[in-house]
């Protein structure tokens, strides 16, 4: 095949992918064929079969090995990064018996909190956070009490 015609249908491909739900699959598909348009632009004379073995090729292995990671990250862009959270001190808004769920307040924001702890929080504690499940805190009651009485 001409080098024009594989820049063309890695071009259709590309747009297909934008307009048909195909869950991400035809990208790779496009991409190689435009690569190996490209190829033959820069004047690598391969016979059609061995194109074709190309195409097929450079489509599967990119498919494996990149789908999954591009996919998660498109479908993810704004996660936020609540690691940074993990040694954080809050402020118990609730009571929170050993084991049980409650509502802290972090960073001026209430998040649902689970006590790790073998002791109970009571509302206005300081808890240390020690994990993050989601959008559930795990925490333990911290060492420290509060200097000021929480107010709700």
């Amino acid at each position: 095949m001409q080098w024009w015609t594989w820049i063309v249908l890695g071009g259709l491909l590309l747009v297909a992918e934008i307009f048909l739900p195909t869950d991400f699959f035809l990208v790779f598909f496009g991409i190689a064929a435009l690569l190996v348009g490209l190829l033959g632009l820069l004047g690598v004379d391969l016979p059609i079969a061995a194109q074709w073995l190309l195409f097929a090729t450079l489509s599967v292995v990119s498919l494996l090995l990149l789908r999954k990671r591009i996919k998660a990250r498109l479908n993810h862009p704004s996660m936020p990064d609540v690691d940074p959270l993990i040694g954080e001190t809050g402020i118990a808004r609730d009571e929170i018996p050993s084991g049980g769920t409650g509502r802290i307040e972090l960073h001026g924001t209430t998040w649902a909190a689970r006590n790790r702890d073998d002791r109970a929080i009571h509302s206005g504690d300081e808890c240390r956070v020690e994990a993050v499940e989601g959008v559930t805190l795990d925490v333990r009651l911290s060492d420290q009490r509060p200097t000021v009485p929480y107010r709700r």
